[in-house]
Protein backbone atom coordinates (compact mmCIF):
# COMPACT_ATOMS: atom_id res chain seq x y z
CA UNK A 1 0.00 0.00 0.00
CA UNK A 2 2.95 2.63 0.86
CA UNK A 3 4.71 2.02 -2.32
CA UNK A 4 1.23 3.00 -3.97
CA UNK A 5 1.45 6.12 -1.94
CA UNK A 6 4.13 7.22 -2.89
CA UNK A 7 4.26 6.43 -6.61
CA UNK A 8 0.87 8.62 -6.55
CA UNK A 9 2.79 11.37 -4.18
CA UNK A 10 5.41 11.66 -6.60
CA UNK A 11 3.20 11.70 -9.86
CA UNK A 12 0.96 14.34 -7.96
CA UNK A 13 4.41 16.54 -6.93
CA UNK A 14 5.49 16.29 -11.04
CA UNK A 15 2.46 16.91 -12.10
CA UNK A 16 2.10 20.11 -9.78
CA UNK A 17 5.83 21.06 -10.23
CA UNK A 18 5.33 21.69 -14.23
CA UNK A 19 1.81 23.31 -13.62
CA UNK A 20 3.94 25.42 -11.19
CA UNK A 21 6.79 25.88 -13.52
CA UNK A 22 4.77 26.85 -16.44
CA UNK A 23 2.70 29.52 -14.69
CA UNK A 24 5.92 30.95 -13.37
CA UNK A 25 7.08 30.86 -17.12
CA UNK A 26 4.14 32.75 -18.18
CA UNK A 27 4.12 35.73 -16.01
CA UNK A 28 1.13 34.34 -13.35
CA UNK A 29 3.09 34.82 -10.25
CA UNK A 30 -0.01 34.46 -7.75
CA UNK A 31 -1.28 31.17 -9.49
CA UNK A 32 1.98 29.58 -9.60
CA UNK A 33 2.82 30.50 -6.18
CA UNK A 34 -0.87 28.60 -4.54
CA UNK A 35 0.73 25.84 -6.79
CA UNK A 36 4.01 25.44 -5.09
CA UNK A 37 2.75 25.82 -1.64
CA UNK A 38 0.44 22.86 -2.82
CA UNK A 39 3.34 21.17 -3.90
CA UNK A 40 5.41 21.64 -0.62
CA UNK A 41 2.52 19.87 0.79
CA UNK A 42 2.81 17.18 -1.30
CA UNK A 43 6.36 17.33 -0.21
CA UNK A 44 5.51 16.14 2.92
CA UNK A 45 3.79 13.58 2.06
CA UNK A 46 6.71 11.96 -0.60
CA UNK A 47 8.78 12.22 2.55
CA UNK A 48 6.62 10.26 4.62
CA UNK A 49 5.61 7.49 2.14
CA UNK A 50 9.34 7.48 1.21
CA UNK A 51 10.24 6.70 4.97
CA UNK A 52 7.80 4.09 5.13
CA UNK A 53 9.31 2.35 2.12
CA UNK A 54 12.88 3.09 3.83
CA UNK A 55 12.10 1.42 7.02
CA UNK A 56 12.20 -2.72 6.53
CA UNK A 57 15.85 -2.25 5.00
CA UNK A 58 16.76 -0.70 8.69
CA UNK A 59 17.68 -4.25 9.65
CA UNK A 60 20.57 -5.11 8.24
CA UNK A 61 19.42 -5.96 4.77
CA UNK A 62 22.06 -6.62 2.00
CA UNK A 63 20.35 -3.53 0.35
CA UNK A 64 20.63 -1.14 2.47
CA UNK A 65 23.24 1.03 0.44
CA UNK A 66 21.11 1.35 -1.97
CA UNK A 67 18.18 1.97 -0.24
CA UNK A 68 20.43 4.70 1.34
CA UNK A 69 21.28 6.04 -2.06
CA UNK A 70 17.92 6.18 -3.67
CA UNK A 71 16.89 8.54 -0.50
CA UNK A 72 19.28 10.68 -0.93
CA UNK A 73 18.59 11.18 -4.06
CA UNK A 74 14.68 11.31 -3.87
CA UNK A 75 16.08 14.12 -1.35
CA UNK A 76 17.99 15.90 -3.97
CA UNK A 77 15.25 15.46 -6.36
CA UNK A 78 12.93 17.64 -4.12
CA UNK A 79 15.44 19.97 -3.27
CA UNK A 80 16.37 20.54 -7.13
CA UNK A 81 12.46 20.83 -7.49
CA UNK A 82 12.24 23.28 -4.89
CA UNK A 83 15.30 25.89 -6.23
CA UNK A 84 14.09 25.61 -9.79
CA UNK A 85 10.78 26.84 -8.45
CA UNK A 86 12.45 29.76 -6.45
CA UNK A 87 14.60 30.77 -8.80
CA UNK A 88 12.59 30.68 -11.52
CA UNK A 89 10.45 33.54 -11.13
CA UNK A 90 14.29 35.99 -10.02
CA UNK A 91 14.79 35.31 -13.44
CA UNK A 92 18.43 33.93 -12.16
CA UNK A 93 20.46 30.97 -14.22
CA UNK A 94 18.99 27.51 -14.03
CA UNK A 95 20.72 25.39 -16.58
CA UNK A 96 22.98 23.57 -13.30
CA UNK A 97 19.78 22.76 -11.43
CA UNK A 98 17.90 21.11 -14.56
CA UNK A 99 21.00 18.79 -15.08
CA UNK A 100 21.33 18.28 -11.13
CA UNK A 101 17.13 17.76 -11.55
CA UNK A 102 17.98 15.24 -14.56
CA UNK A 103 20.55 13.01 -12.95
CA UNK A 104 18.70 12.75 -9.46
CA UNK A 105 15.86 11.87 -10.97
CA UNK A 106 17.04 9.39 -13.48
CA UNK A 107 19.11 7.35 -10.36
CA UNK A 108 15.53 7.80 -8.32
CA UNK A 109 13.80 5.71 -11.10
CA UNK A 110 17.08 3.09 -11.71
CA UNK A 111 16.88 2.43 -8.12
CA UNK A 112 13.38 2.77 -7.61
CA UNK A 113 11.49 0.97 -10.22
CA UNK A 114 14.35 -1.28 -11.40
CA UNK A 115 17.03 -2.67 -8.65
CA UNK A 116 14.97 -2.24 -5.60
CA UNK A 117 12.45 -5.58 -5.23
CA UNK A 118 9.39 -2.90 -4.24
CA UNK A 119 9.59 -1.85 -7.82
CA UNK A 120 8.13 -3.34 -10.69
CA UNK A 121 10.65 -6.24 -11.33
Amino acid sequence: MNTHLHITAWALGLILFVIAYVMYKQGKEKPGKIIHMILRLDYLLILYSGGELITPYLNGSPLLPEVIVKGVAGLWVITAMEMLLVRLPKQKPLKGLWIQFIIAFIIVIVLGFFRLPMGIN
